[in-house]
C-alpha cells in the first residue's frame, strides 16, 4: 500500500450538511476537513491502494471528544467492499492493542436501534419516535421538527451509540439511504459503517460511491440545504466530479480518528489530554 500526501489547502470547502470548513481570510482557500476528495482523485488516476496520516480541520468541533484540529488516518482499498475493510480494521486495531481478540461485534443500524432504542428506524414514524423520546433522558433537542434524520441522529448519538462497544469495539453497518454521505446505496440502505468503541465513534467507512452524476446530485442537495440554513456554501469540488467521470475503481475507504483512539487506549479524561497543544493552548 502506497503512502500519499495531499494538500491541506483546497479551492473547495466541504458542502457536507454536518461539517463546516475553515476558510482562509486571504486567497479564497479552505483547510480540508478530510483528504478524501484528493485521495479519490489519486485512485481515479490509477494509484492503487493508498493511505495517509494527516491533520484535518473542522469548525466548531471542540469538546471532550473533539478538537478543531485533529489527526486522521485514512486509507482506500480497491477491490474491497465495506465488510472486507472491516476485516482489515480488526487486524489493525488488535495490533494496536485495542483488543486481545478479533471478535468485534458487527450489528446493523436497524438491529442496533431495535435493541437499544426499541423501534425499527426504517419503519417508525416521527410521531412514534417523538413518543419514544418523551420517556427517555436526555430529552431531544428543540427544533427537530419533522426532519426524520434529525430524530434518528438524536437517538443514535444519545441512546444507541453510548450502549455500543463497551467490551469490544463494535461495527454498525447499513445506515439509512438518506445518510449515505459518500457511500453507495443498495435498496434502502447506505453501504457504509461506523466503528464504535466505549460509546465513541472512532471511524467511518464506505463502499465508495463511483457514479459522478449521483455525486453531483448529492453535492447539489447538500448545497441547497446549507443555503437554506444560512450556512457558508462553498462551491462543490468540480475536480472530484471530473475524476469520477474518468473512473473510480470499485473500492472501500475508511477514516480513523487517531486522537480519539489514543484517548480511549490511554483512558485519558478528554481529547485535550492526548495533545501537547489543544485548541485552547495552540
Amino acid at each position: 500500500m502506497l503512502e500519499v500526501e495531499t494538500p491541506l489547502l483546497s479551492q473547495h470547502g466541504t458542502v457536507d450538511c454536518h461539517i463546516d470548513s475553515f476558510q482562509l481570510q486571504h486567497g479564497g482557500r479552505w483547510l480540508h476537513t478530510s483528504p478524501e476528495f484528493a485521495m479519490k482523485r489519486l485512485l481515479c488516476a490509477g494509484s492503487g491502494p493508498i493511505w495517509q496520516l494527516c491533520k484535518v480541520f473542522r469548525v466548531d468541533e471542540a469538546g471532550r471528544h473533539h478538537n478543531p484540529e485533529f489527526s486522521l488516518l485514512e486509507w482506500y482499498r480497491p477491490g474491497f467492499d465495506h465488510h472486507a475493510l472491516m476485516d482489515e480494521m480488526v487486524h489493525l486495531l488488535v495490533h494496536c492493542g485495542v483488543a486481545a481478540s478479533p471478535a468485534f461485534e458487527r450489528i446493523s443500524y436497524r438491529e442496533a436501534f431495535v435493541r437499544h432504542a426499541g423501534f425499527d428506524p426504517f419503519a417508525a414514524s416521527i410521531t412514534e419516535m417523538r413518543a419514544a423520546a418523551s420517556s427517555r433522558s436526555p430529552p431531544p433537542a428543540e427544533g427537530l421538527g419533522e426532519v426524520r434524520d434529525a430524530w434518528l441522529d438524536h437517538f443514535f448519538g444519545s441512546i444507541v451509540s453510548p450502549a455500543l462497544g463497551q467490551q469490544q469495539p463494535c461495527f454498525v453497518y447499513d445506515f439509512p439511504a438518506s445518510q449515505a454521505a459518500l457511500s453507495r446505496v443498495r435498496g434502502d440502505v447506505a453501504v457504509r459503517f461506523e466503528l464504535i468503541w466505549k460509546g465513541v465513534e472512532l471511524a467511518n467507512g464506505f463502499h465508495e460511491l463511483a457514479d459522478p452524476a449521483e455525486q453531483a446530485r448529492r453535492f447539489a442537495s447538500d448545497m441547497a440545504w446549507r443555503e437554506q440554513q444560512g450556512k457558508p456554501t462553498p462551491a462543490a469540488d468540480r475536480h472530484l466530479i471530473a475524476a469520477l467521470q474518468h473512473g473510480l475503481p470499485d473500492c472501500a475507504g475508511v477514516a480513523l480518528g487517531v486522537d480519539r483512539l489514543l484517548l480511549l487506549l490511554t483512558g485519558a479524561p478528554d481529547i485535550a489530554s492526548t495533545l501537547a497543544f489543544d485548541w485552547n493552548r495552540a
